[in-house]
């Protein structure tokens, strides 16, 4: 399999595998049902097996499942694994119920987090999203805290703004900006990206794949039920045009002999040495072929036809974070 490189996690940060592995689809999460347990600790066991380092996980996920989940994969072997935890969001029987970011309550999380991942200190604390309920200054000073506690190592941050990101910065450093990001999903390199560039801050991003729209696996109309059908993008009028402009990365694809997912993965691979790649992966066949995405490269007369076909825009329906 490809050797997978490291990359430092924002200016002078921590040492971390180019990619990584997001855990949230091993546990029950927004009514999905959790996949096999045994599997899915096999999964990351044997991701840190090939240099896959960086674990990504939110005290929310399954309602704590995915925490209980990673700790029994990295148990004897914790120095392996470099942990990422995000929290703040609130469920009740996998239904949204918006954000507790209360220092009192990031207080209450950590320390739930710590037990379920049996460790002592989590290698980065991100809460999930701002949202103004409560002060930056509070939020951040919190987890600031922790850190000069020896409770958490670095600050992340996850789905804010640049205006967001500069001021967390300036409370205590960042060190990684988590993201949606991917061909489809371009509307942060207007001034997102370039604030974390100019800061220093690693940028690790997910849905790289748009939520399966970049596989060039999807038909429409999409079955009844699906969760794709949650985002504009997978409606009606929407899809059909999306998934003809899809249909330059299948061909593209077939010409270099990968498959769509891989050159999606590729091209965020390919934005930069501070970006990470964040895949989802919750079964071990899956590991060789988003490893061997890592290797993959591109002329620049390919780079501009995906820069062409998906312009900012170039995809119907709203984008990530919009829905």
């Amino acid at each position: 399999m490809t050797t997978i490189t490291r990359m430092n996690l924002g200016q002078n940060g921590p040492l971390v595998s180019k990619l990584g592995l997001g855990c949230m689809r091993m546990s029950p999460v927004w009514g999905s049902q959790a996949n096999d347990e045994s599997e899915s600790i096999a999964t990351i066991q044997a991701a840190l097996d090939n240099g896959i380092n960086f674990l990504n996980t939110g005290d929310f996920y399954g309602a704590g499942h995915n925490e209980l989940l990673v700790g029994k994969a990295i148990r004897g072997r914790r120095d392996d694994a470099f942990i990422s935890v995000k929290f703040g969001a609130v469920f009740y029987n996998n239904q949204w119920l918006g954000l507790d970011l209360r220092p009192i309550a990031i207080k209450n999380f950590i320390n739930y987090s710590l037990v379920r991942l049996g460790i002592d200190t989590i290698d980065l604390y991100q809460p999930c999203r701002l949202d103004g309920s409560v002060p930056v200054e509070d939020v951040i000073g919190t987890v600031a805290d922790l850190i000069a506690e020896g409770k958490v190592r670095h600050l992340g941050v996850s789905e804010i703004t640049a205006a967001q990101l500069r001021e967390a910065h300036s409370i205590h450093p960042v060190t990684a900006l988590e993201i949606g990001y991917s061909l489809a999903d371009r509307q942060i390199e207007g001034d997102l990206l370039p604030t974390a560039r100019e800061l220093g801050i690693g940028v690790v991003t997910f849905a790289n794949t748009a939520e399966g729209l970049l596989t060039g696996e999807l038909k429409a109309p999409l079955p009844a039920g699906s969760y794709q059908t949650h985002f504009s993008r997978f409606q009606g009028d929407n899809l059909i045009k999306n998934l003809a402009t899809v249909e330059v990365l299948k061909q593209m694809a077939t010409e270099k002999g990968y498959t769509p997912a891989q050159l999606a993965i590729a091209w965020v691979n390919a934005q930069g040495e501070h970006i990470m790649p964040l895949v989802s992966m919750s079964r071990r066949a899956r590991l060789p072929e988003n490893m061997e995405a890592m290797g993959i490269t591109f002329t620049p007369a390919e780079m501009e036809v995906l820069d062409t076909h998906f312009a900012p825009g170039a995809i119907a329906g709203g984008t990530y974070l919009q829905r």
